[in-house]
């Protein structure tokens, strides 16, 4: 397994407790001083791999972000720490997004980015437990991160531990049956220290969701399905840090942050063929200046 960053990852302490410290407005200054640093790295991780799935990585990297600065107890020293929060990305593919958030917080040095997608490389194109430290559980099979994180809060419950499970998945994955057999399941045992945030982008491979199977009523999905449900706009990173707060009800939190595939990039916001094209050098240099702004 990778080595952890101690300068990186004291940092990332002392810069998690001040946001967690601030009031909501700073806090989210900051946030976003973070989110755009990851989005840029991504950018170059995938240039220097030729594949990835960009879209999804740039609408994903607000909730990530806000979920390691802002809402959840981790250490990057101590990947295994038992007390810790768990963090599950269920929609694997997105790894690019998780690598550099993970790399930016310390888990590992920032240099094996470089590596992303490289032969023998620790960071594949999904995630893998035994290779990356910050990494729950292996993902990638859509639809199996969600029962896995069901999983980790009632073994929370079984053993009178207090931490919390935060599963992050695509709105395409959301057609996966196997989900919703772990909404039915985490209801009906009262799972209320599991957060499970839909990355509403709305678009998938080839189509958009809502043509390719049609999840709205998406919210009141979820509330029939028993869970408390909070729909927020997925790059406000002050609704995500309320939106990530714990259960107010003892039920599951749903939390749908809707999102813009893409973000940040404009010739790459809201296009299905940027769920996993990669751009030219141009492109590169073009997404990398407005990543900057």
């Amino acid at each position: 397994m990778l080595p952890s960053d101690p300068d990186v990852s004291a940092r990332y302490r002392d810069t998690a407790a001040r946001i967690r410290a601030a009031d909501t407005d700073a806090a989210a200054v900051e946030l976003r001083r973070i989110a755009r640093e990851v989005r840029r790295s991504i950018v170059r991780m995938i240039d220097r791999a030729q594949m990835g799935h960009i879209g999804g990585d740039l609408s994903v990297t607000d909730i990530l972000v806000t979920c390691f600065w802002g809402a959840l107890s981790l250490d990057p020293r101590q990947p295994a720490w038992p007390e810790r929060d768990r963090f599950i990305l269920s929609k694997g593919h997105c790894a690019a997004a998780l690598y550099s958030t993970l790399a930016h917080a310390g888990f590992f040095h920032s240099a094996e980015l470089d590596t992303f997608m490289a032969p023998m490389s620790a960071l594949n194109g999904h995630p893998n437990k035994i290779k990356v430290p910050g990494v729950e559980t292996n993902t990638g099979a859509l639809g199996h991160g969600f029962p896995v994180a069901t999983g980790c809060a009632i073994a929370a419950r079984l053993a009178g531990q207090t931490w919390r499970t935060v599963v992050v998945l695509g709105d395409g994955e959301m057609q996966e049956g196997s989900n919703w057999e772990a909404a039915m399941t985490a209801s009906h045992y009262g799972l209320a220290s599991l957060t499970a945030v839909v990355d509403r982008n709305r678009l998938q491979q080839g189509a958009r969701t809502e043509e390719t199977k049609r999840l709205e009523p998406l919210a009141d999905k979820w509330r029939s399905f028993g869970w408390e449900v909070r729909e927020v706009d997925g790059h406000d990173h002050a609704a995500l840090l309320r939106a990530l707060g714990p259960s107010t009800a003892g039920q599951p939190v749903a939390v749908i942050a809707n999102t813009i595939k893409g973000k940040g990039v404009s010739f790459m916001e809201d296009r299905v063929e940027w769920h996993h094209k990669v751009p030219t050098r141009e492109q590169v240099d073009l997404a990398l200046a407005e990543l900057a702004a």
